[in-house]
């Protein structure tokens, strides 16, 4: 049996005591590759930020590695500051934090993987470009350039290929696929109902409560995606937080 990396018992996540995602229960084993969908507002980032620790549960629990170097994540990309004046080879370099330190120094070898990172991405010669001059499709390449450096087991990543060009779409795809094939587990936020279909094995459904979880043939059923919009149409958002979270 593949050994679980996450466990969500029973969680309850949200905001002001309101839950975006209301009791989840579930594992995800190592070297999973898993989409995570559902209608907008479903809580589908709010999940991510849980998994990350960037939102305590307002009920149960989720188990993950102690270590957070282990852990990488993308947010969305209307989270990054395009406006921060800071190169491509700067931001990839960025993905060593964890291990240097901000103010730690850069050795011949990790220039060499920087180098190799950017690459791996398509940016040759993109180095000393600041960030704010690259299109949005170059600007996802270097965050995942930044990826590549974290070297992480778990990569959560965040509607990575929203408003990008087929080009990007498939080169940033076929790197998911190498994690996936290094045995590193992957959880993504996406829309595009095909490219889950397509390229991942296993998804989540969320309608603010979970709607199905299994292999991606199994859970995007047309009676479950309707399922999952009702659920989200008929959500209260002035309700009252459930009996769980009051009793907590």
């Amino acid at each position: 049996m593949a050994e679980e990396v996450l466990a969500f018992r029973n969680v309850t996540l949200g905001y002001d005591r309101h839950p975006a995602v209301h009791h989840l229960s579930g594992v995800v084993a190592r070297g999973e590759l898993i989409a995570v969908c559902g209608p907008n507002g479903a809580g589908k980032s709010t999940l991510l930020k849980g998994v990350m620790g960037l939102l305590s549960p307002l009920s149960g629990s989720i188990a993950r590695p102690d270590d957070g170097r282990r852990i990488a994540y993308l947010p969305q990309a209307a989270e990054v500051d395009r406006s921060f004046p800071i190169n491509v080879y700067d931001i990839v370099a960025l993905g060593l934090w964890r291990r240097t330190g901000l103010l730690g120094g850069v050795s011949r070898a990790d220039r060499e993987r920087i180098a190799a990172a950017i690459s791996a991405v398509g940016l040759d010669g993109f180095e000393r470009r600041t960030i704010g001059t690259l299109s949005g499709g170059q600007m996802q390449r270097a965050l995942f350039a930044r990826l590549l450096m974290q070297d992480a087991e778990i990569i959560l990543l965040d509607e990575p290929f929203t408003a990008l060009d087929a080009a990007t779409v498939r080169d940033l795809i076929a790197l998911v696929e190498r994690w996936h094939g290094e045995g590193r587990t992957v959880l993504a936020v996406l829309h595009d109902l095909e490219l889950v279909r397509a390229h991942f094995p296993r998804t989540l459904l969320l309608a603010r409560s979970p709607v199905e979880w299994g292999e991606t043939r199994a859970v995007l059923t047309p009676s479950n995606l309707i399922k999952a919009r009702h659920m989200c149409e008929a959500w209260d958002e002035s309700a009252h937080a459930c009996e769980a979270e009051r009793a907590a």
